[in-house]
Formats: structure tokens, C-alpha cells, sequence
């Protein structure tokens, strides 16, 4: 992979969005400040930053081309990936951030051909060592077919109270379409299909509003967090299926062993999960 889709820098974790993430979630827990050991998963808030206004492509997201590898297909989405934790990251600190575009792979699955990219991020903290290695896995596909714009007005979707809702059986996720607007906000997601409903249902072809990969990934590992389950060393995380705004989802939670666990999103219409993850805690 040639030099330019690699790339290294000097980053700090910055309590800003750190703070804003915690008021999102809104879940009881005291929001973590400098000083304080950062949540899992949570680098993707910390460490986000925005492209400038004119590197960005008509879906929002910055152009490809440059770090990421231009394949030919426009229509992108959060696949899934890795993050083992080796040391906890500090809000506040800086740390050295090395991200690599390592593998472009051409693929074909029930939906046609897609191209999978897969990009590496390591993070070494203010003491030199490595404290977290990650890998995503980005899916790339063709132009949906646009669809046309409803005959009727929306009816406007109810505002829910909390993302995160302990029930007598597990948790439920729910969101709303000021909820998505400010976990775009805060990771720096410029994507349309997450705030704008025009293009996601008529250029892109969604149903409606898309809920972020990482937001659902990140409750899951929330979730944990509200039920004191002890730190996150490593979590293997895939995206099955989309989760579309307004629609609720059930987040169950399975022991597999002293040191591992099972987390899965799945929503009351249907049995198969959405999103999945193992997490390993030893």
C-alpha cells in the first residue's frame, strides 16, 4: 500500500467531545474528565476530527482519493472491525495515532459486489507504550437506486428520553433524530444518511434515517460499563444489518465464560441480530 494511505500524528484526547458523548448517553454515570481513564471505545468521539468543508464528497463523508483508496463504488458503510485495549487511554492526554489503509479486497455477498477496506489505527500513550490497536472493516458498493420522495408528509418521530433503557429482560436502544445529529456532532460524521432524510431515502434508498454503526457498538459497550462488568481488554464487533431511526432495539447480553461475553442488538420484528459483539475481559 503506497505511503499516502498511511499516516501518523500527535493527538490528544480531548474532553470536549468526551463531555459531549457523556451527555448524549445521559445514563447516570459521572461524564469522564481530564485525568480520567477513557471509556472503551470512546477514542472514536475523542479522536475525530472534521475534514475541511471542501475535501468532502455529496454524501458528506471526506472524498476518497487520498487516505482512503478510491474503488469505484460511492455508497459506504461501517462494516464492523477489532479494538484490543493493551493500556487505558487518559482524557486529556496526547498520544501518537498511526492509521493504515492495509488490505483493499473485492468481494460478492447477497447484496452483489462490494469492495472491503480494511484500516488499522494504533495508539501509543504519553509513556511511549501501545495502549490500543484497531481494525475497521469499511464496506464500499455501488449507487443505490434512488428511490422517490413520499406522497405524504412524515409524521415527525417521537423525541426519546434515553438512549440506553434498563428493562426487567435486558436493555433497550432507541433514538431519535436529534440523538443521531449529535452523535454525528460529536465523532465528526458528516455522513448525509445519518441527519439528512431526503437523501437518505431518495438518493441512497434507505427507508429512513440510518443509526450509526459505532453509536450501536458504543452501547453495547456501554452497557457493560452501566452494569459494572469490569474493563474492556479486547471486542470483536459486526455490523449485520442496518438500524433505521425511530425503531427500537433489544441489546441481550450472553456469559460465555468468566472472561468472555456475547452482546447482541436485535430489534422486536425480527429474530436475527443487527449487530453483534464478542468481548473479552481477561
Amino acid at each position: 500500500m503506497a505511503d499516502k494511505h498511511r499516516a501518523t500524528a500527535l493527538v490528544t484526547i480531548d474532553p470536549a467531545p468526551v463531555q459531549a458523548l457523556a451527555a448524549l448517553f445521559d445514563d447516570g454515570l459521572p461524564a469522564p474528565g481530564p485525568g480520567d481513564p477513557l471509556p472503551a471505545l470512546w477514542h472514536w468521539v475523542a479522536l475525530a476530527a472534521w475534514a475541511p468543508s471542501g475535501a468532502t464528497g455529496p454524501d458528506g463523508h471526506p472524498r476518497v482519493g487520498g487516505f482512503l483508496p478510491d474503488v469505484g463504488k460511492p455508497r459506504r458503510m461501517f462494516a464492523g472491525g477489532r479494538v484490543d485495549v493493551h493500556h487505558p487511554l487518559v482524557v486529556g492526554e496526547e498520544v501518537r495515532r498511526t492509521d493504515e489503509v492495509v488490505s483493499v479486497t473485492p468481494k460478492s455477498g447477497r447484496q452483489g459486489d462490494f469492495v472491503l477496506v480494511e484500516v488499522t489505527t494504533r495508539l501509543e500513550d504519553a509513556q511511549g507504550r501501545l495502549a490500543l490497536e484497531e481494525t475497521q472493516n469499511l464496506v464500499y458498493r455501488d449507487a443505490a437506486t434512488p428511490g422517490s420522495a413520499p406522497a405524504t408528509p412524515r409524521e415527525p418521530l417521537p423525541v426519546v428520553p434515553s438512549v440506553l433503557h434498563r428493562e426487567t429482560d435486558g436493555w433497550r436502544f432507541a433514538t431519535d433524530p436529534t440523538k443521531l445529529m449529535r452523535f454525528s456532532a460529536a465523532t465528526s460524521n458528516g455522513h448525509r444518511i445519518h441527519y439528512d432524510i431526503d437523501y437518505a431515502t431518495q438518493v441512497e434508498a434507505y427507508p429512513g434515517l440510518v443509526v450509526h454503526g459505532p453509536l450501536m457498538t458504543i452501547a453495547l459497550a456501554e452497557v457493560l460499563r452501566l452494569e459494572q462488568d469490569g474493563p474492556v481488554r479486547s471486542l470483536t464487533h459486526r455490523s449485520v444489518r442496518p438500524l433505521f431511526c425511530g425503531t427500537v432495539g433489544q441489546i441481550r447480553r450472553e456469559v460465555r465464560s468468566s472472561d468472555e461475553l456475547g452482546l447482541a442488538l436485535t430489534t422486536a420484528a425480527s429474530e436475527h441480530s443487527l449487530l453483534t459483539a464478542e468481548v473479552d475481559r481477561g
